[in-house]
């Protein structure tokens, strides 16, 4: 028997509880995976309280991340014995995820945990942190580099934005950071940044298509108003790479950014990412992080845990990664 956390709705009515599943009730798959860790994003935030519509099939076992070792498999590309870790195609929104301690999937979903790292460690990374290296990936595309000038991260104190500020230090970028937290000042200069702004700042809305140039780059997980106002304050063939909603879903700005200044605004998703540039992310990821860092953002927590820190992220109250410990329930 494994242990999971399953929502269901029913007639209209949501509810969660903590179940006991064996192999059987898992869904098919060529690979099942003994899950060691899994982790808590935003997305499972709103799944696990029910607050956005991202569930496709009920019931469901929440989780868009797991990591662990595989102990079954009849999928020639991945041995038994091998750790694995899977982000994104779907898991905890059309497949059963992570917040099980066992998990049948598609072995062409899996990634081979990269060497340095544990089962435990890409999990403190997981889905935030992998979208944080696919913006910086992005930036470097469109030739935002540590010399081209200051780099903002806004929800920086989140999980996407902590990592994102790491990274970006680690690279030689000067990394600004917008928080609404501004208690977290310390936290966010213990990882890289040089200079923490407000939120305030950036979160109205602006009836001026332009700014003054302030940044040659961004990482966005915001949205909305904050997002309008960082396209109108990046430098010429400047980037933004969005990936994010906390603000809202909502962007009101003008083609001037775009036209006027050769500004590129790169959307960033993790779900359905092509198997080579979802290799590189991870293999920069080992390369890249500090995972003395990693570790100073990370929090971990067991799977009973896990409603009370889906109401907490959803608040804007949890700082950095929080990784679910699924062993030895």
């Amino acid at each position: 028997m494994s242990r999971a956390l399953m929502v269901d709705k029913v007639d209209g009515e949501f509810n969660y509880a903590f179940v006991d599943l064996t192999d059987d009730d898992l869904p098919d798959g060529d690979v099942l995976v003994d899950v060691e860790y899994s982790t808590v994003n935003f997305k499972d935030g709103l799944v696990v309280m029910d607050a956005s519509p991202i569930v496709t099939s009920w019931p469901m076992v929440p989780g868009i991340d797991l990591a662990g070792t595989v102990t079954g498999s009849t999928n020639p590309d991945v041995a038994v014995g091998e750790r694995v870790l899977i982000n994104g195609w779907g898991l905890g929104e059309g497949t059963w995820g992570g917040f099980s301690q066992r998990a049948r999937v598609d072995g062409a979903w899996t990634v081979p945990v990269p060497a340095g790292l544990t089962t435990a460690q890409v999990m403190a990374i997981g889905t935030a942190g992998f979208t944080a290296m696919l913006c910086v990936l992005a930036l470097e595309d469109h030739d935002v580099y540590a010399g081209s000038g200051p780099v903002l991260v806004t929800g920086a104190a989140g999980g996407v934005g902590s990592i994102a500020v790491a990274l970006l230090a680690a690279l030689g970028y000067e990394v600004h950071a917008s928080t609404g937290r501004l208690e977290e000042i310390a936290y966010l200069e213990s990882l890289g940044a040089t200079t923490v702004i407000d939120r305030a700042e950036l979160s109205e809305p602006s009836k001026r298509p332009l700014a003054r140039v302030r940044w040659a780059g961004a990482v966005d997980a915001v949205g909305s108003h904050t997002l309008a106002n960082v396209l109108a304050a990046v430098s010429p063939e400047g980037c933004v790479a969005a990936c994010g909603l906390a603000q809202g879903m909502d962007l009101t700005t003008t083609v001037a950014p775009f036209i006027l200044r050769g500004l590129t605004l790169r959307g960033v998703h993790s779900v359905t990412v092509p198997r080579p540039r979802r290799l590189l992310a991870w293999e920069r990821l080992a390369t890249d992080l500090d995972t003395d860092l990693l570790g100073s953002m990370t929090e971990t927590i067991s799977l009973d845990e896990v409603p009370h820190t889906a109401a907490e992220i959803l608040a804007g109250r949890v700082r950095g990664r929080v990784v679910v410990d699924l062993n030895d329930i």
